[in-house]
């Protein structure tokens, strides 16, 4: 993480207390009024119909947080993936492509085959959901309409998830799913820049289903709207896979060996303490900031931690890992630390998916049954 994100983060979290630090909070508070105003107009621009927004076809599951950084978007879409594609359904993910060189370019990272993008030039996330999740379409694009009408085209899936989609209200949605983390929901309850929420808290009311995540200790029902179902999740590593790829294996391999762990997400500290409660301490940590571009001047700082400290090992996230894995031989004894989305009860997000499976189908039905007349 860098200087200045660590010291913004302290600052709104209230980490900082000198008289230049209260005078720079109060100066981003005055910012933060107009911000929230743009937002809320925003909203109701879309939900009164004066800013237009269209329609895709086929469904469109959204998934998406109110605040920046890390709540998990990566594993849900991916649980997401792997839910409606063992229904039987062809799944197309549309993602911007956040950090690539063609973003905001459309681009089809995956045919369901393989990778038809490398993540320099479509993102780490899109490439990591193609190769976690066999069978995923996966499209990029920052006009999300004009690449689901393109993947339609080309790939015929038969429906989309928007991945982080929450603010994206150009395109419409059948579901939207929010996600919010479990012990700080709405961050310090601002929006930026004196706070973390991209918009006012009272967005969440435009959630069908809020998924609360990183609740390793159990979880208590947030504060959204009474009757919006929600369920619990928590982000659980899984074992270590070497970064040129092979079984996975137990994080007891690792037991009593130095390691050096490093990162480049948006909550690097996260991902270091699930790797002690894994059972794994590093000797040193390396916190690079989210979608960082691991070039030379990056692998050269990470093999000299991993020198000065005597560690035989290396350890990251799979989103980092896609983008090292050109560089195996380099970085040697690599290995990436699988996660998984583990859900205290899915019910709730289960049915309201089924919902949306069974409106299509009766969609599909009505379709259908004209032409038959016809005939």
């Amino acid at each position: 993480m860098s200087d200045a994100r660590e010291y913004y983060l302290e600052l709104v979290n209230g980490k900082r207390s000198t008289v230049a630090d209260r005078c720079l909070l109060a100066l981003l508070r005055v910012l933060s009024v107009p911000y929230s105003l743009v937002m809320r107009g925003r909203a109701a621009g879309y939900q009164y119909g004066l800013f237009r927004s269209r329609r895709l076809p086929v469904p469109v599951i959204s998934v998406g947080n109110l605040t920046t950084g890390g709540t998990g978007k990566t594993p849900t879409v991916a649980w997401l993936a792997r839910y409606l594609l063992a229904r039987g359904r062809r799944v197309a993910v549309l993602s911007r492509g956040y950090g690539g060189s063609a973003e905001g370019e459309i681009r089809i990272v995956s045919d369901g085959t393989g990778l038809l993008c490398s993540p320099a030039e479509a993102g780490d996330e899109p490439c990591l959901l193609a190769q976690s999740v066999p069978g995923l379409l996966v499209v990029t694009g920052a006009d999300r309409y004009r690449a689901g009408l393109y993947a339609l085209e080309r790939l015929a899936p038969d429906l989309f998830i928007l991945d982080d989609g929450f603010q994206h209200q150009r395109l419409r949605r059948d579901l939207e799913i929010l996600l919010l983390d479990c012990q700080q929901p709405f961050g310090n309850g601002l929006t930026l820049p004196a706070g973390l929420l991209r918009e006012p808290a009272s967005a969440a009311k435009r959630a069908d289903v809020v998924v609360s995540t990183r609740c390793a200790g159990g979880a208590v029902r947030p504060p959204i709207p009474d009757g919006t179902p929600w369920c619990a999740a928590a982000h659980r590593l899984t074992g270590l896979v070497p970064l040129e790829g092979g079984t996975q294996e137990p994080f007891s391999a690792l037991a009593g060996i130095p390691v050096v762990a490093f990162a480049g997400i948006a909550d690097p500290s996260g991902f270091f303490a699930d790797l002690e409660r894994a059972g794994v301490t590093p000797v040193a940590t390396i916190a690079f900031p989210d979608h960082v571009v691991y070039g030379e001047a990056e692998r050269a700082e990470i093999l000299r931690v991993q020198n000065a400290a005597g560690a035989r090992f290396l350890v990251t996230t799979a989103k980092d890992g896609v983008k090292l894995a050109l560089h195996c031989a380099e970085l040697g004894n690599c290995r990436i630390a699988a996660m998984e989305l583990a859900f205290a009860d899915a019910l709730p997000l289960e049915a309201a998916l089924e919902a949306v499976l069974r409106k299509d189908e009766r969609d599909r039905a009505e379709t259908v049954r004209p032409e038959r007349e016809e005939s």
